[in-house]
């Protein structure tokens, strides 16, 4: 009789990190486990986190999700985030909760944290992470994305008020963009110089994302062991990566990471 795949939580539980109340979703099972880290201003309840923890479920794979500072069920500020923040909240979940070899999925700003999670990680001399996925990646998209785009009027209310504010296609409350998060990018840049993840890489891009070009998950590629990344380029693709055609793709991806890494 096969056995029964363990519930997926539908309450987080809570991790105070450095003050702040992180809301966490965590199902034990079989390793390489996965870890979701999600996008600006996105949480995991959202299709591609439920998506994965179902699957995760199904094949009685452990799987580790959280909402940053200010997203989601967590506590906070979303205003008072930063990279080194989320970084920080990430990092703390991660050696709370995982044990043995992990696959971290990361969507835009999260594949962001994720490159940053194995260098913060290798250099405390764990080497538990043994692949990535990356969907839409935003590493650097502070520098790299935003700041190059500034108009006068957001160049002058980061002056003057700390932030500025942007319509989202994807809530129905603004993006902020503060003067902190900007100048705390710049402390956390990965696309400097060659990216060394001891781990093998795939990388999902849409081509008709909007706010991630696909110029910039090639840029990323370049800075990759060529020997150890996988692009996956979807001509009709959007930022979002949601579509069940999408999904399946996401899951196909994990999974053979998953298998390749056992």
């Amino acid at each position: 009789m096969p056995a029964t795949p363990p519930a997926i939580p539908d309450v987080p539980i809570f991790l105070d990190v450095e003050g702040s109340r992180i809301a966490v979703r965590h199902s034990a099972g079989s390793t390489p486990g996965i870890v979701w880290l999600g996008g600006y201003k996105s949480d995991m309840l959202g299709t591609k986190a439920e998506a994965l923890a179902g699957w995760a479920a199904s094949e009685g794979r452990a799987f580790l999700r959280h909402d940053y500072s200010g997203h989601g069920e967590s506590g906070g500020a979303f205003a008072d985030g930063t990279i080194s923040t989320w970084l920080s909240q990430s990092l703390a979940v991660f050696r709370h909760f995982t044990k043995g070899d992990q696959i971290l999925v990361g969507s835009s700003m999260g594949a962001w944290i994720a490159l940053r999670m194995v260098q913060e990680l290798r250099r405390a001399g764990d080497t538990s992470v043994v692949g990535l996925v990356l969907l839409a990646p935003a590493p650097d998209f502070t520098a790299e994305l935003v700041e190059p785009a500034l108009t006068e009027a957001q160049k002058r209310d980061l002056a003057e008020n700390g932030f500025f504010a942007e319509p989202s296609d994807y809530s129905s409350e603004p993006y902020i963009y503060t003067r902190d998060l900007i100048e705390d990018g710049r402390r956390n840049l990965v696309m400097t110089g060659p990216i060394d993840t001891h781990c093998p890489v795939h990388i999902l891009q849409g081509l008709a994302d909007p706010d991630v070009p696909s110029s910039h998950a090639l840029k990323l590629v370049g800075l990759l062991p060529a020997d150890d990344v996988t692009l996956s380029l979807i001509p009709d693709g959007d930022h979002r990566l949601s579509r069940p055609q999408d999904l399946d793709m996401l899951l196909r991806a994990v999974g053979d990471m998953a298998a390749r890494s056992s």
